[in-house]
């Protein structure tokens, strides 16, 4: 990124002049944004939606959200006049996968004034597979083999693209020849990962890092429901046999799991060791919500792949709790809600600049 980033202290200075008494809760009106906004007014924080022309009147229909705007390009958030507006409105805005996807990584980082809950730095990091990949490296975590070259390609392998896509594009290959045939399908391919296709039981653990009581909560855990590839096993081999189907991994849903008892341990260690590594990664390190996505084998070994390091749609089914945040809290508790919750926590002990960036 050749832009010069927004530095900590241009933030703060910002929320210094913020009336705290009179917060209001903003994000784009997408992925979780429904979450996020009942959680702040389950949190009695005001809610503003920023919307697409095209779904302004869905997020109009619920009582919770207090303001919804209407903007032509999401990245109208950028402009310094809007800027302006939500900092005087005392906004915080909610990062999640599309608004990292709309607005970009890189312009969160280097263009956006508005203070933002948890550290921004961590979106850089999420968005650039390399550099993830050395984060799992640094906190020591199994990761599928990657093949720096399609001609490396021994196995099954999936070949993964930058950015918070939600799936798109992704495909599967065995060699460097099914890799050339497949990428002509794929539209500016020219940033991608190729990695060990992991066959087993997928787990994405919710975690949530707690700056305020130094806790690291599991609140949840999901899978994805992708198209087409979770529905090619509904048409017979005799049939899809003649048809020859390209799969893809598009995300359209989310359904919920728990893991057996006996795993937990491991998956909170794992999300023990990614936060400990990105303190020694970047600055701050993680604060807030993350994703650990991972494949559990046969001998029951975690593979980890992926890392969302913001709010995941996956936390949607819980909006009233979870089985795993119900350890925690004796309330219903959404990851969108426990958000806002941090937030009053450090309103509350004065530490409001720990959890904004």
């Amino acid at each position: 990124m050749s832009s010069q980033w927004i530095l900590k202290e241009e933030i703060d200075e910002i929320l210094d002049c913020y009336d705290q008494a009179n917060l209001k809760i903003a994000t784009i009106g997408s992925h979780s944004a429904l979450q996020i906004l009942k959680g702040a007014r389950d949190e009695n924080f005001k809610s503003l939606a920023i919307c697409s022309e095209a779904v302004s009147w869905f997020y109009e229909q619920f009582d919770f959200i207090d303001e919804v705007i209407s903007v032509r390009n999401y990245k109208d958030i950028l402009k310094k006049r809007f800027q302006e507006e939500l900092i005087q409105d005392n906004c915080i805005l909610i990062p999640h996968g599309s608004f990292v996807e709309y607005v970009g990584a890189e312009a969160i980082l280097t263009k956006l004034k508005v203070p933002c809950f948890g550290n921004r730095i961590t979106l850089e990091w999420e968005s650039d597979r390399e550099k993830e990949m050395s984060w799992f490296e640094e906190a020591r975590i199994k990761v599928p083999k990657v093949f720096k070259k399609p001609e490396e390609i021994d196995r099954l392998a999936i070949v993964k693209f930058f950015g918070a896509k939600g799936g798109k594009g992704y495909f599967l290959v065995r060699n460097k020849d099914e890799f050339y045939e497949m990428k002509k399908f794929v539209k500016k391919a020219n940033s991608y990962l190729i990695q060990e296709y992991v066959i087993g039981t997928r787990f994405y653990p919710h975690y949530f890092y707690s700056k305020i009581l130094d806790r690291l909560e599991l609140l949840g855990m999901d899978i994805r429901y992708e198209s087409n590839v979770d529905a090619l096993g509904r048409i017979p081999p005799r049939i899809s046999r003649s048809l020859e189907l390209r799969e893809s991994y598009s995300i359209t849903g989310n359904i919920p799991v728990v893991a057996r008892e006996s795993l937990l341990p491991k998956i909170l260690e794992i999300g023990y060791n990614l936060l400990n590594a990105s303190r020694k990664l970047f600055s701050f390190g993680i604060i807030g919500p993350f994703c650990i996505e991972m494949i559990c084998t046969e001998h029951l070994e975690l593979v980890c792949f992926e890392i969302s390091s913001r709010i995941v749609a996956g936390t949607n089914f819980y909006m009233d709790g979870s089985p795993y945040s119900s350890l925690y809290f004796d309330e219903p508790m959404s990851c969108g809600r426990r958000i806002c919750r941090e937030i009053n926590l450090a309103l509350s002990s004065g530490r409001l600049k720990e959890v904004i960036f």
